[in-house]
This record gives structure tokens, C-alpha cells and sequence, in this order.
């Protein structure tokens, strides 16, 4: 018997929403938005609009609940970024150790792009989960990030919503291939865990695109010591 991660994050979507409704699509998108554990909204808002075509709550009140929820677990991953900047200082391993100079170089980022950041990650698969964390450690005004949250949210949330409502009478078919996502899963978990391994053994550099670390300068010889005169 096969097992898929994939399939089972679908079936617990699905059961919930089927039961709960709007409670708990408000929900899922709370823990969506906070991204501990992992549930897609490819799958949550999609399986929503469903459930809209099927005539169990309107198109409006499951997109204002949608965002509501994810605006909520937002909210909550910028505050635990924001209460834990000053712990976070030292944390990691070899070059990978997070310094305030790492720090300082975030907050200049968010406060040249940090508007922009925001509302782009937000229709981006996965990112969009985790991009509060990163705000809230760089101290963005917590009125600028909800206000492109939201932005960023609204287009996203009506094109999966919508996506669902037109899929009606197809979604076995689509959720049976949802299964196929292990494989991209376990891909893109690899990767990460090569990428990170490459960094700790010191073979490539930090950051994005990947590099390879440059090689530390030879120490340079020190001088020979000076001889003192002999006494006349």
C-alpha cells in the first residue's frame, strides 16, 4: 500500500471543508498563511470554490473569509519574526551562522523593497507562506505589510477560488493528479538539503544564485624577527 503526502494533505483539505465549511476554510488559511505544518492553498482555495459551485456558501463570503484567515496567519508569522530578531543572532552552523550584519543588510532590503516583496511573494506557491517571517524580523510597519498582504492576496485568492468554481465537475480528476506533487516534493526537498550541506562543508557561498565559496587568502608570512646588534 502506497503512501502520499500529497494525497493525505488533500484528503485532510477536503474532509475539513466538507464538514466544517467557512469555519474551516478560516482556519486552514490561518495555518496556510502561517505555514506550520505545510497545507497548500493550491488545494484549499480551489476545493473552496468548489464547494461554492456546489452551492455550499457564496463566492463572496468564501473569499472574504480566505483572506480574513490569511491575513490572521500573517499576522502571527510577522510577530513571531518580529519577537524573535534578537534571538536569532548567532543561530546556525559554520558559514551559514546568522549575524547582525545579516540583519542590518535585511532591513536595508525591506525598507528599499519591502512593499514590493511582500506583494509579489504572495502569488508565489510555498514563498508566500513564509515571506512574514522575514518582514517581521526586519521590522516592517505592520500596517504597510498587511495593507500588500492583502494586495498581493486578493488576486491570488480569487483566481484559486475561481479555479475551483470552473472545475466543478472535474475535480476528481484534478485531485487525483494533485498526488503527482510528491514527486516535485521530495525534488525540491533534496535540493534543499544538498544545497545546505554544500554551504555548512564550505563548497558554496551563502545566498542565491548558487556559487562556489571562494577560497580563503593564504596567510601572509610573518616578518623574521629582528636581531639585536651585538654589544660593543
Amino acid at each position: 500500500m502506497s503512501f502520499s503526502l500529497v494525497g493525505t494533505l488533500i484528503d485532510v483539505v477536503t474532509t475539513i471543508l466538507s464538514t466544517i465549511g467557512l469555519p474551516g476554510l478560516f482556519a486552514l488559511m490561518i495555518v496556510e498563511s502561517f505555514g506550520v505544518p505545510p497545507l497548500p492553498s493550491e488545494v484549499i482555495l480551489p476545493f473552496a470554490g468548489f464547494l461554492v459551485a456546489e452551492g455550499d456558501y457564496s463566492f463572496g463570503a468564501a473569499l472574504g473569509v480566505a483572506l480574513t484567515g490569511g491575513l490572521i496567519g500573517a499576522f502571527v508569522a510577522y510577530a513571531v519574526g518580529r519577537w524573535w530578531r534578537d534571538r536569532i543572532t548567532g543561530l546556525g552552523v559554520g558559514s551559514l551562522r546568522l549575524e547582525k550584519r545579516h540583519l542590518d543588510r535585511m532591513d536595508a532590503f525591506f525598507a528599499r523593497r519591502g512593499e514590493a516583496t511582500v506583494a509579489v511573494a504572495r502569488v508565489i506557491p510555498v514563498v508566500r507562506s513564509y515571506i512574514s517571517y522575514p518582514a517581521g524580523t526586519a521590522r516592517m510597519p505592520a500596517v504597510r505589510f498587511g495593507a500588500y498582504t492583502l494586495i498581493g492576496s486578493i488576486p491570488f485568492t480569487v483566481a484559486f477560488l475561481y479555479a475551483g468554481v470552473l472545475l466543478r465537475a472535474q475535480w476528481g480528476v484534478v485531485s487525483a493528479d494533485f498526488r503527482y506533487l510528491d514527486y516535485v516534493l521530495i525534488a525540491v526537498v533534496a535540493f534543499i538539503v544538498v544545497y545546505v550541506l554544500l554551504q555548512v562543508a564550505g563548497v558554496l557561498a551563502p545566498g542565491w544564485p548558487p556559487r562556489r565559496a571562494a577560497k580563503p587568502a593564504p596567510a601572509a608570512p610573518s616578518p623574521p624577527a629582528a636581531v639585536a646588534p651585538p654589544k660593543p
